[in-house]
C-alpha cells in the first residue's frame, strides 16, 4: 500500500521549478527575481502585517494562499501584468492554462492533499474572503516593494502608473491602505530622486 510519501517528495522536486523561473521584478543587484522569492516574501508580510489590520484572518490559511498561489507557474510559467495591461488577450489564455495546471496538481497529489490545495488555489483566485483579499493585496504590495529596490533603468513605462493602481486591492482595510501608502511614498521617493515628477502618473490614473 503506497504511502502517499513518493508522489509528495516527486511533486516537492517538481516544484523545484519555482526558484528556477524568473519574474519581471528585478532585484536590488540587478538580479532578476524568482517566484520562489517573491512567494516567500508574501508570506514574511503576511505575519509581519496580521496584527496590524482592521479586519481579523486566519493566518494559517492565508499562508497556505500565498505558498501555493504560484504552483501553477510551474506548468504554466509566469505571466507578467504588465504583459496583460498591454495586450488583455493575454488574460484568458493565462487563466486556461493555470486552471489546466491547478488540475493536474490536484490529480498528482491525490485525495485530501490535491483537494486543498485546488481549493486554496480557487479561494486566492476568487477574492471572497478576507484571507484572499489579504493574500492578494500583499501580491500587488510585494510587486510594488520589490520595484522600489530596483534600479529605475529596469522600470518600463507603464509600471510608473502601476504604483498608483493598487488601491482597489487594499480598500477593504484601513490599515493596508495606509502601509500601500507608505509603499506609494517610497517610489515617489525614488522618482523624485531620479528627477522624475510622480504627478504625470498619479494624473493618468486618476482620469481613468
Amino acid at each position: 500500500m503506497k504511502s502517499g510519501l513518493e508522489e509528495i517528495l516527486a511533486f516537492i522536486n517538481k516544484a523545484e521549478k519555482l526558484k528556477l523561473e524568473m519574474r519581471h521584478s528585478w532585484l536590488s543587484n540587478n538580479r532578476q527575481e524568482s517566484v520562489a522569492e517573491h512567494s516567500w516574501r508574501m508570506s514574511l508580510m503576511a505575519i509581519l502585517l496580521k496584527d496590524k489590520l482592521k479586519v481579523k484572518v486566519d493566518i494559517a490559511r492565508v499562508l497556505k494562499m500565498i505558498i501555493i498561489h504560484d504552483l501553477v507557474e510551474i506548468e504554466a510559467g509566469d505571466v507578467s501584468a504588465l504583459d496583460i495591461l498591454r495586450d488583455p488577450s493575454i488574460k484568458q489564455a493565462k487563466q486556461q492554462n493555470e486552471i489546466l495546471a491547478i488540475e493536474n496538481i490536484k490529480e498528482e497529489l491525490g485525495d485530501d492533499l490535491g483537494n486543498e490545495i485546488y481549493e486554496l488555489w480557487h479561494e486566492f483566485e476568487d477574492k471572497e474572503t478576507q484571507e484572499s483579499r489579504f493574500a492578494n493585496a500583499l501580491d500587488k504590495l510585494e510587486v510594488q516593494i520589490q520595484h522600489n529596490h530596483a534600479s529605475l533603468e529596469t522600470w518600463e513605462e507603464i509600471e510608473f502608473r502601476m504604483v498608483y493602481m493598487m488601491d482597489q486591492h487594499v480598500s477593504f482595510d484601513e490599515k493596508l491602505t495606509e502601509f500601500k501608502n507608505l509603499v506609494v511614498s517610497q517610489a515617489e521617493h525614488k522618482m523624485k530622486k531620479n528627477n522624475i515628477s510622480p504627478d504625470k502618473y498619479r494624473s493618468e490614473v486618476e482620469k481613468n
